[in-house]
């Protein structure tokens, strides 16, 4: 998929990079002045179950185009890419630069998009290209993962009217029923509350024994409302069960209030609604800067058997990505 980008973007005269860190195409202007990011992925989740159609053949079935990855996030990969084109062929940016950054394993815990943001520079606003039906997405969940280990003693399961021993099983118990009540006082304007879900148990070590010790692996949602620090220190403050945390960095988004990003969308597409998006994206790595979260397709089909796209929204994205870089470059 790299090297098809990087052959395009090249048929069409570009300046393109295909590395470890990804493809970067960049057109810089006639004048200095800020750098604008088109930042997408190219990788995509396995297929997974229930497809009616080979997920690995594109198809257009009316205005309608299938296909594993057709959405999230090749259409916003290929819209992009058309958008730097068209603004190249008009004479490129009045100042400025824009780049186009692709990155890799964006669907994984290894993406790229970091190493390929250092490799260029200042960035000053971003827009991340991700299935949002064209709608501006200025608010983005958090992700925080942690387990949530309990500890007791093992014993014979007969003597547990005993009652001199603790169970771990039942202190975990005890901890999953409060996780619903924490983080819960502030709430964010577009995301509503911290959500703190057990989505993995583990306990015991036979069926007539005690266990010593039991787990439960915590999705966490975050709000900018709380940061994760804030969230741990809630669960530490509150919980029996010692609390490992696993993963911080997909830390939640908001596009600040004094967007030019935002106010170039809105006059591009009068009407748009801004909203909240509940699933993660590469807008961590870049979530100290002006961004917005906006591409072609429905987020509730990524991922999903028979992923599709609507390509009137593809065609739709390719001229507003190119109206923001001509504006916000003027």
């Amino acid at each position: 998929m790299a090297a098809s980008c990087e052959a395009t973007a090249r048929a069409w005269g570009l300046d393109v990079v295909n590395d470890e860190t990804g493809v970067k195409l960049e057109l810089n202007g006639r004048e200095p002045g800020p750098t604008l990011a088109f930042i997408s992925h190219i990788d995509v989740v396995p297929p997974g179950h229930g497809w009616t159609r080979d997920p690995w053949t594109p198809v257009i079935d009316g205005d309608r185009l299938y296909g594993r990855g057709s959405g999230d996030a090749k259409a916003s990969v290929a819209a992009m890419m058309h958008a730097a084109h068209d603004l190249a062929k008009a004479g490129g940016p009045a100042r400025g630069r824009l780049l186009v950054i692709l990155g890799l394993g964006e669907e994984t815990r290894h993406t790229s998009m970091p190493h390929a943001l250092a490799s260029v520079g200042r960035v000053d606003a971003v827009l991340v290209g991700e299935p949002t039906n064209l709608q501006p997405s200025v608010a983005q969940r958090g992700l925080m993962m942690a387990d949530l280990v309990a500890r007791g003693d093992q014993r014979h399961a007969g003597y547990a009217a005993e009652g001199d021993f603790t169970n771990a099983a039942v202190v975990l118990a005890r901890d999953l029923v409060k996780l619903g009540g924490l983080c819960q006082e502030r709430t964010h304007p577009l995301l509503g509350r911290v959500t703190i879900t057990p989505t993995i148990i583990e306990a015991g070590v036979s069926r007539n024994v005690t266990p010593p010790v039991a787990k439960a692996v915590l999705d966490i949602r975050s709000t900018p409302a709380y940061t994760h620090e804030e969230i741990a220190q809630a669960m530490r403050d509150a919980l029996e069960s010692e609390l490992v945390v696993t993963s911080t960095r997909l830390v939640p988004c908001e596009t600040p209030g004094s967007s030019r990003l935002l106010d170039i969308i809105r006059r591009a597409r009068p009407g748009t609604t801004p909203y909240g998006s509940p699933t993660c994206s590469d807008w961590v790595f870049v979530n100290d800067r002006d961004a917005v979260k906006i591409g072609p397709g429905t987020s509730r089909r990524s991922h999903t058997a028979d992923e599709c796209v609507d390509l009137p929204e593809v065609v739709e994205a390719r001229a507003l990505y190119a109206r923001v870089a001509r504006e916000y470059l003027a």
